[in-house]
This record gives C-alpha cells, sequence and structure tokens, in this order.
C-alpha cells in the first residue's frame, strides 16, 4: 500500500528540514538503505533512494505530501541499495540533478556486471517463483544503468548551496566502497554518513577494512550532534564513538575468528541489541572468515594498490 499516510508512518522527523526513511535490512532478502530527506527553500534534496519499489514510492509520497519537488539526489555510494530508485524518482522528477563519487563507472563494468552474470546463471534454478523475481528484479535495476548514473561527480569535500540550502559534502576513497560520500548540514548538525556506518554489522563486501577506519577518524572531528547511518537507527555523537571502536577493535582483532565475533558484539552491544544474535554473529563470522581473513589480493585491490 503506497499512500500518503504510509510515507508519513515512515519518515521520523529529526530536525529542522530533516526526516529519515528507514531501510530494511532482513534475513534472504536483498536490503534497503536508508534515505535522508533535506528540505531546501527550492524543493527536496533526497540521500540515497533504496532498492525496493515499497521504499522509494515511500520517498515519492513523501514529496507528494509535502508539496514540494525532488530536485536533487545525493548517493553515498553505488551499491544497489542506495541508488536503486534513481530511474524511479528520474521519471518522476526529470529535472532531478544526481550527485555521487565516480565509483560507478567501474562498479558498473567490474562488480555489477559480476553480479549481473551471477543472477543470469541463478535464475533458471530459482525454487519458487518469489524468488525468481527478486533476481529478475536486481538484473532490471543493473539493467538500468545510465538512469542509475550521476550529473554530477563528487571529487572533493566542501560546501554546496543545494535548493538554497547549505550542505557540506565529504568524499572518502577506498572505505566501505571505492568512493563514499557523506553529508553534514551545519544548521541542524545532521550527518548523513552512508555506509560509513552500518548497524547490526559492516558490510565489508567492497571495503578497505583500513580505509574505512581511516575515514571514521575523518568523521570524528565534524560538528555533528546526531549521526543518521547507511543501515540502522539514529544515532547520537556517542553512539558513532562506541561504533568507532568497535570497528577499530573487529580489525585488531588477531584471536580466533569466534573470539573476534565476541569482540565486535561486546563493544558494539548497546547499538545492536534489538538484533537476533545469532544473525549477527553468523554475519560477522562470515566477514572475518572470508574478508578480514580472506585473500590479502582482493582486499589490496579494493584498497586501490
Amino acid at each position: 500500500m503506497h499512500s500518503l499516510i504510509l510515507a508519513a508512518a515512515l519518515a521520523t522527523h529529526i530536525a529542522g528540514g530533516v526526516d529519515f526513511i528507514p531501510g530494511t535490512f532482513t534475513p534472504n532478502v536483498q536490503p534497503d538503505g536508508n534515505t535522508i530527506i533535506f528540505t531546501a527553500p527550492r524543493g527536496l534534496v533526497v540521500v540515497d533512494t533504496g532498492r525496493h519499489l515499497d521504499h522509494t514510492n515511500a520517498i515519492l509520497d513523501f514529496a507528494k505530501q509535502s508539496k514540494r519537488p525532488i530536485v536533487a539526489v545525493v548517493n553515498t555510494h553505488w551499491h544497489l541499495d542506495h541508488i536503486g530508485g534513481n530511474a524511479l524518482i528520474r521519471r518522476a522528477y526529470p529535472g532531478v540533478r544526481i550527485y555521487a563519487s565516480s565509483a560507478f563507472a567501474d562498479a558498473r563494468k567490474g562488480f555489477l556486471a559480476n553480479y549481473r552474470k551471477q543472477l543470469e546463471e541463478m535464475i533458471p534454478k530459482a525454487e519458487s517463483e518469489e524468488q525468481k523475481k527478486a533476481w529478475q528484479a536486481e538484473v532490471a535495476l543493473i539493467d538500468s544503468g545510465d538512469a542509475l548514473a550521476p550529473d554530477e561527480i563528487i571529487t572533493k569535500t566542501g560546501t554546496r548551496d543545494i535548493a538554497g540550502r547549505k550542505l557540506t559534502i565529504g568524499l572518502e576513497k577506498n572505505a566501505a566502497t571505492a568512493g563514499d560520500v557523506w553529508v553534514l548540514d551545519p544548521k541542524t548538525h545532521v550527518l548523513a554518513s552512508g555506509d560509513l556506518i552500518t548497524v547490526p554489522v559492516p558490510f565489508l563486501d567492497t571495503a578497505c577494512p583500513a580505509g574505512w577506519s581511516t575515514a571514521l577518524d575523518h568523521l570524528a572531528p565534524i560538528d555533528f550532534t546526531t549521526v543518521l547511518p547507511g543501515h540502522g537507527a539514529p544515532m547520537t555523537r556517542a553512539d558513532f564513538e562506541i561504533y568507532r571502536t568497535a570497528f577499530r577493535n573487529l580489525l585488531a582483532c588477531t584471536k580466533p575468528a569466534k573470539e573476534c565475533v565476541d569482540v565486535w558484539t561486546t563493544d558494539a552491544a548497546p547499538l545492536i541489541k534489538n538484533d537476533d544474535p545469532k544473525f549477527v554473529r553468523g554475519v560477522t563470522g562470515y566477514y572475518v572468515e572470508q574478508v578480514l581473513r580472506g585473500d590479502p589480493s582482493n582486499i589490496a585491490k579494493l584498497c586501490g594498490q
């Protein structure tokens, strides 16, 4: 059901002219990233557009309810759960400008192209019609191609006037992805971090772990009071420090994998208390064994070496 009532129920008002539409992260279902909406004098600035139709429609319904056009989109990175709604928003608002790093171009030829091949191989083997449709939807998203791509490339950190609202847009290279963008609203001290912060675990699939830790250190001196992560609930500055410490300790852990999982679940406990412990441990263990202790050449590549 897509209605103005649903959009209002999904959106949480964070501060003056800042609203938050939560994403989803459910086992065995591809996620949606969080969306942050800044209300500006000339329209709405949307940070990340989700993946599934339900999520993007909630953004469009919010715009209808506010009676303001979506004039700009900032994509924090190229993962489909953050850029998948770009095409739909372009159709609804043809004049929209999309800002992002340059990393989508390489991802389109590399990671996303390989993922598409995997999906094509998996579709005939789907165990249900629902699963088949979900994989076909992923292929369709990737095939959106240019409709997902940015109009303007973020090449460095700086303050911009977007739709009449001054926002600081930052760039971190070789962190959670090859190019991660964050957005600070100086007026409200709200920071949209994208996947530089993800709960219940750091999503390390396309990450340079050391670069990610450095990026968190870069965020620490910024004048923010509220952090809106790529996945998970809004955080305070104290929550951010808990996350930064937990992340650093996870990377430094040289103990057996199970004990490193304990390090994460203990250090991040205040942030993940409402999450399924078995799920959190399973995903964290996977990343420890398959990524942090995986092929060093793969990590080197993701770190731009």
